[in-house]
């Protein structure tokens, strides 16, 4: 049986707070950057974007957006045999030099995904910073990565599910 971590209005105001948090700590909408891990992670960077464009008073289309698909940057690939992954877009329009990263993801586990996020921005240029943020973070690290922004801490080995409006047809989080 699931158990629902976040309801719909429960996951609207998780990415509410991300978003607040962001906002407070990069007021100048012009030094950074929101990138979406592929798939999820790019939907919820669209919907922090929309939320800082309403905190900042500016247009969407004037915060810097890209995504990142880091499927061949995995240390698993060989888990999956024959049953590839299928490789997304990776699209960087900007020159993320000198640029605060706002590196955005569903969930938080081992760590081994945002490592290969890293490894894939770093091919292209030498941003700033890079700051995480996650809807969810499970814990049970693997490696010595951390979110600087977290919608819900939940600790557990259990299969964490994210569904969001755009794939789902609703927003909610649960474990199972």
């Amino acid at each position: 049986m699931a158990e629902i971590i976040l309801d719909s209005n429960a996951f609207q105001d998780a990415l509410r707070t991300i978003s607040t948090e962001i906002f407070a700590d990069n007021r100048n909408i012009s030094d950074f950057a929101v990138v979406g891990i592929q798939s999820k992670g790019v939907f919820l960077a669209k919907r922090i974007i929309s939320e800082i464009a309403k905190l900042s008073s500016v247009k969407e289309s004037e915060i810097l957006f890209g995504t990142l698909d880091i499927t061949l940057h995995r240390d698993d690939l060989d888990d999956f045999e024959s049953d590839m992954p299928i490789i997304k877009d990776t699209v960087i329009p900007f020159d993320l030099d000198r640029k605060n990263i706002i590196l955005v993801d569903d969930v938080l586990f081992t760590g081994r995904t945002v490592r290969a996020a890293l490894d894939v921005l770093t091919d292209f240029g030498r941003p700033k910073s890079i700051q995480l943020a996650v809807l969810v973070d499970r814990g049970f690290r693997e490696l010595p990565i951390e979110a600087k922004y977290v919608g819900v801490k939940y600790e557990t080995k259990k299969f964490i599910k994210v569904d969001c409006k755009e794939v789902n047809g609703e927003d909610k989080v649960l474990v199972s």
